[in-house]
């Protein structure tokens, strides 16, 4: 059985070094090393909430991803990633919080045993979007692979067309792209496909549940513990 289950960084240290071994070594096979989302700062960060997939019985990681809520001591990734190419990162981003706070989803990923379940792809960005309701943000962001850009498109980003180049940067090499997306209003999912936004609003209405989740590997079921402890 797959266990989604979320919580603040601090608070499961031994969970976050599983999360960040993992995620090391996905990034190792693609040679990417200097990720920003990698570092691990976060996981002295009580804004930080993780969101881990694993196995109920034997406890295995098989993937994650995090949701990091800008504050004054830590930097968003997205920050430290693209505001060297762009300066007006950290004007958006202190113009949400100003609005009512803001956040990014950060370091998905999924570990070749679940490969093809849409876990990576589908799950936990969308789980991303569902929690953010529990948290003290009006927006969030997300930086995009050319993979994943669709994904947030489902869940009704747009691109951050006032970045870059119309919302696109080199990075986190010079011949990989990434794309700025935001949510600017994470109560609107009027721009979500039908589906996703069924879906996000199930899992904000009812963060314990477990569902029959179908992927391209077909059917699987899925245990979601959404509410975030000791939070706020």
């Amino acid at each position: 059985m797959i266990h989604i289950r979320t919580f603040r960084a601090p608070d499961d240290p031994e969970a976050c070094e599983k999360f960040i071994i993992g995620h090391r070594k996905l990034l190792e096979i693609f040679g990417i090393s200097q990720i920003t989302s990698n570092r691990q700062d976060w996981v002295d960060d009580r804004d930080t909430i993780v969101i881990l997939v694993e196995n109920t019985e034997t406890k295995t990681v098989y993937g994650g991803a995090r949701v990091q809520m800008a504050n004054s001591k830590y930097a968003l990734p997205i920050e430290t990633a693209i505001g060297r190419y762009d300066a007006k990162i950290y004007d958006l981003i202190q113009h949400d919080q100003a609005r009512g706070g803001t956040c990014e989803i950060c370091g998905l990923w999924n570990s070749r045993e679940v490969a093809g379940m849409g876990i990576g792809s589908y799950i936990l960005s969308r789980v991303g979007v569902a929690i953010t309701k529990q948290l003290p943000v009006v927006s969030l962001f997300v930086l995009c692979a050319p993979i994943t850009v669709k994904m947030g498109i489902r869940l009704g980003c747009k691109v951050e067309k006032t970045l870059g180049n119309n919302g696109l940067f080199y990075y986190p090499k010079d011949d990989l792209i990434a794309t700025v997306m935001r949510m600017e209003d994470i109560n609107d999912l009027s721009l979500a496909t039908d589906l996703e936004r069924e879906k996000i609003l199930s899992l904000r209405d009812r963060p314990h549940q477990e569902v029959l989740e179908r992927g391209p590997k077909g059917e699987y079921p899925v245990t979601y513990d959404l509410v975030i402890p000791n939070f706020p």
